[in-house]
């Protein structure tokens, strides 16, 4: 599994670095943690923990190859996640997930609770059956035959055009992007022109996700969710377009010692769109948030397993 790391650079009151895991969405790699572990590895105000910080690629993503199960389902990848962090022997870790890596962590933090100090979630693709245009969109790839032949059509457009199309599609407001990182999504849309197993990827990720929003049972995500003990912050967008922000009401109530925030005129990943508000938030939930187990009292809307 590749990862791309930031390293924690001196507190000014010389404590320790927190060690922080970061997981990627759809389609996404972990160059989309880049701007906020940037601010994240530097000193804050006085109290501020300073993370050593390490984004990964999950199978089949980026630069890390394909599982040799062929396994892109949630929990396949909440166990390459497992692995990573319990090989790397750093944890309890600050635990941040976006999208579908923000329903990989939750199910992470649900299964192995000793390895998550907190869990920071942004716009994370946990179930929600609302009919919205785009996830639906999305939706339908996961369709036999549609997927590929949509794919196929998709691939007559040029990178670019396809690259700034998919930030429209995430960004409340493109022109936010640095022409810099403009240019990196353009490369990398080119790059993974040149992978044969791509469209393999995206598909059996895509029909993981419509199977993780369709399951019923004690194995859902939002049950995950309910079980999760560590303190949890769930960041939405409020011109997400992709999952809504009226999830986060939700959110708020399911996780055991959860709270939500819905950022104005922000999109589907607020890491890379406003990444100094949510280092902001995130710096300011570290300390309030215990660093085992919280105190009962804190306890905010429990939802029975």
């Amino acid at each position: 599994m590749y990862v791309r790391t930031a390293p924690a650079r001196s507190a000014p009151d010389g404590a320790d670095p927190e060690s922080a895991v970061m997981v990627h969405g759809l389609g996404g790699s972990s160059r989309n943690w880049t701007d906020l572990m940037g601010l994240l590895s530097s000193p804050g105000r006085p109290g501020e923990p300073v993370l050593d910080c390490e984004a990964v690629d999950l199978p089949g993503y980026g630069d890390s190859p394909v599982p040799a199960s062929g396994d892109y389902s949630i929990g396949g990848q909440a166990a390459s996640v497992i692995a990573f962090i319990d090989r790397r022997g750093r944890w309890p870790v600050h635990l941040v997930g976006n999208s579908l890596g923000g329903a990989v962590c939750t199910r992470v933090a649900a299964r192995r609770p000793d390895l998550v100090r907190t869990l920071t979630l942004v716009s994370p693709a946990l179930p929600d059956l609302r009919p919205r245009m785009l996830p639906l969109r999305v939706a339908a790839v996961s369709l036999p035959g549609f997927g590929s032949w949509a794919l196929n059509r998709l691939a007559t457009q040029s990178a670019e055009e396809r690259a700034l199309r998919s930030l429209r599609d995430v960004y409340a407001d493109p022109r936010l992007m640095h022409p810099l990182r403009v240019r990196e999504e353009i490369d990398e849309v080119i790059r993974r022109d040149g992978l044969s197993y791509q469209a393999e990827v995206l598909l059996g990720s895509v029909r993981s996700l419509v199977a993780e929003y369709t399951r019923r049972g004690p194995g859902t995500l939002w049950r995950d969710a309910a079980r999760v003990t560590a303190p949890t912050l769930v960041i939405h967008g409020s011109h997400d377009r992709l999952v809504s922000p009226a999830s986060a009401a939700r959110a708020a109530r399911s996780f055991r010692y959860g709270q939500a925030v819905v950022l104005p005129r922000v999109g589907h990943v607020a890491m890379m769109e406003r990444p100094d508000l949510v280092s902001r938030l995130m710096r300011e939930f570290f300390i309030t948030a215990e660093p085992g187990r919280p105190d009962p009292a804190l306890e905010l809307n429990r939802v029975p397993n």
